[in-house]
């Protein structure tokens, strides 16, 4: 053998992986495209979870307050929860129920958009009907969950008390929110 060919191979058990690694049998690409598939997919699902968790609570001068951005809890121009919103609500409803002695005021909040025709045709024709209807909306599924019907109230406040500025779609979205303050003992 020449020395050319001996170092052909002798590099050739070296090579051979390198050359052969982008070869992957159909069944296999198939099977990982599916474990990718998958992985997105819980992605999805623990972005959900954060963006629920995101709700925030603050301590007031002696209150508290939770507030839950208005996305989470009721679909782009309504004001019926969506089952996210429920659990949402059902969990905090489950904490507070069992030894509730203080009262609850459910505030509602919206950006400065217009009300979109939808709900003109339902007969809302401003930002603070439709965060009264939101926070009357939360305050009975509160209810429902075992909060005390007497020591809870709703007051929706529309566009009145931005957190953020209104000329970004962010900024608006910090805008649409309900909060649930639980007032001290008097």
């Amino acid at each position: 053998m020449t020395n050319g060919l001996k170092r052909s191979v002798m590099l050739l058990p070296f090579l051979a992986p390198v050359l052969l690694s982008g070869c992957v049998w159909q069944s296999e690409y198939n099977a990982l495209q599916a474990q990718n598939q998958q992985l997105q997919a819980q992605n999805q699902q623990l972005q959900a979870q954060t963006a629920a968790d995101k709700a925030q609570i603050a301590r007031l001068r002696g209150a508290i307050s939770y507030s839950v951005n208005s996305d989470l809890l009721f679909p782009s121009g309504g004001w019926q929860m969506s089952s996210q919103g429920q659990q949402i609500i059902a969990k905090m409803a489950a904490k507070l129920a069992p030894t509730q002695e203080a009262k609850l005021v459910v505030n509602g909040y919206t950006d400065n958009a217009p009300i979109g025709p939808a709900l003109r045709r339902q007969g809302i024709t401003s930002n603070q009907e439709l965060s009264q209807k939101r926070a009357e909306n939360v305050m009975q599924y509160m209810i429902s969950q075992g909060v005390k019907a007497d020591l809870v109230s709703a007051k929706g406040y529309g566009d009145s008390d931005p957190i953020a500025s209104n000329s970004t779609a962010q900024g608006r979205a910090q805008n649409r929110r309900v909060e649930i303050t639980l007032a001290p003992e008097s």
